[in-house]
């Protein structure tokens, strides 16, 4: 195991999303997963019916605990609530976590559709966060809601993708799962150009916490000295392959199979 990945997030009390994903998600890379709750959800795979915040003092000490005594080689942000735990989360990572890779999954809508992001924090995500960020991790909706632009398509993510770069941030995934098509299409943008990846859709409705899973993933990447691009091309087949062996729960969206490449002798065939 190497590589420790200080994930910050909300919890999902149904397993498929949120930490617990984080963490299963980490440890299938062969990665320390370590980990501060922004928020208590209780959530299953037909929605959220609950939202606890933590409150930001304590927010903020979890994270000082962690990376005082165990260090971090990658931070993961995920559902973060509010303004005011954006702004715990910012400040804590420009004074203890400068230099480190920080994935930022901007968790704006939860896969039932209940909103996760008050929508004044949006304009802090911005400001506060994103200039401290290595990649951010937008599905269609929220990038759409980052940069302000409609984006119907895959010429219109390309335009999207780069717009989204002049928010300070050195590398975007645009992930174009919501779009129609045989094809998933994800955009890597940094300023060397756009980088697209393929992967044939699967017809499944078991896809909960599936931008959960492969910003962790990730963020395990860089934590173990990973180029960005093979990060990336090795997180998606993970989450490819943990969508296709899932394990079939729940009645709405159900979760992934996070063990499906646990082994950590078989972790170099996902980056083919």
């Amino acid at each position: 195991m190497r590589g420790r990945v200080l994930i910050v997030a909300g919890s999902d009390s149904g397993g498929g999303a949120g930490i617990q994903a984080d963490i299963k998600a980490v440890t299938a890379m062969d990665a320390f997963a370590m980990t501060a709750l922004t928020a208590l959800t209780a959530q299953n795979t037909l929605g959220v019916l609950g939202v606890h915040p933590v409150p930001p003092d304590f927010l903020r000490l979890q994270m000082t605990c962690v990376l005082d005594d165990l260090g971090a080689d990658a931070v993961k942000t995920g559902m973060l609530g509010d303004a005011a735990t954006i702004e715990a989360v910012s400040t804590v990572l420009a004074a203890k976590a400068r230099g480190i890779p920080l994935v930022v999954d901007p968790v704006m809508v939860a896969k039932g559709g209940q909103s996760l992001l008050a929508q004044d924090a949006v304009a802090h995500l911005k400001r506060r966060l994103l200039p401290l960020a290595s990649l951010v991790t937008p599905n269609l909706p929220e990038a759409e809601a980052l940069s302000g632009m409609a984006i119907p398509d895959v010429a219109a993510m390309h335009h999207a993708a780069v717009a989204l770069l002049t928010l300070g941030v050195p590398a975007v995934l645009l992930k174009g799962g919501h779009l129609p098509g045989a094809e998933v299409v994800d955009l890597l943008a940094t300023d060397a150009g756009v980088t697209v990846f393929r992967s044939q859709r699967l017809a499944t409705r078991h896809t909960h916490g599936t931008g959960c899973t492969l910003a962790s993933a990730i963020a395990a990447g860089l934590a173990q000295g990973m180029a960005l691009h093979d990060a990336v091309a090795r997180a998606r087949a993970y989450v490819h392959a943990a969508i296709a062996s899932a394990p079939g729960y729940g009645a709405g969206h159900g979760p992934l199979n996070h063990a499906v490449t646990v082994d950590p002798a078989r972790l170099g065939d996902l980056r083919k």
